[in-house]
């Protein structure tokens, strides 16, 4: 390793805070209530209004206590000539961590087709702040008998971009 990545590796160790410090803090988010001062680094913050590479988007709510929220989908891109609708998603995540980039899933139920996509991702902070979501999807789309079972599942991964 260069000795410029041991720099960089050093600098990000004394820059992020311990465990307990999270904790001790209940895992502040800039979006809630609680002083921002009281993070060190950047926080990722799932609220607000997202944008994947398709051009679908997506509206995440601010987390209740339980660390679960709600949300809508609109879909740029799918498998039926039906009017796309936005859709309604639930979803929940971890308490951010002393990283601050929460765990989460979320599923949504498509208002204009009768299958479910089950989400579930990270959401990330790059070195400018720029805040990501790297999601891995499951859709599952109904299918008239168990013989035709084999093809009801899709998989793949969107990666999210902040709007506002």
């Amino acid at each position: 390793m260069g000795s410029l990545s041991c720099c960089l590796l050093l600098a990000m160790a004394l820059l992020t805070p311990c465990a307990a410090d999270a904790r001790k803090e209940g895992g502040a988010w800039l979006s809630t209530a609680q002083d921002a001062s009281t993070t060190t680094g950047p926080q990722c913050d799932l609220q607000g209004l997202w944008r994947n590479e398709l051009g679908s988007n997506m509206t995440l709510s601010a987390p209740a206590a339980d660390w679960t929220f709600s949300g809508s989908y609109h879909t740029a891109v799918a498998a039926t000539t039906k009017q796309i609708l936005v859709s309604p998603l639930q979803g929940s995540q971890q308490p951010p961590g002393a990283k601050g980039q929460p765990t989460f899933g979320f599923t949504v139920q498509w208002q204009f087709t009768d299958s479910t996509t089950a989400f579930v991702g990270q959401c990330f902070v790059d070195r400018r702040g720029k805040e990501i979501l790297e999601t891995t999807w499951l859709l599952q789309e109904e299918v008239p008998s168990r013989r035709d079972v084999w093809k009801a599942t899709r998989v793949g991964t969107s990666v999210f971009t902040r709007i506002k």
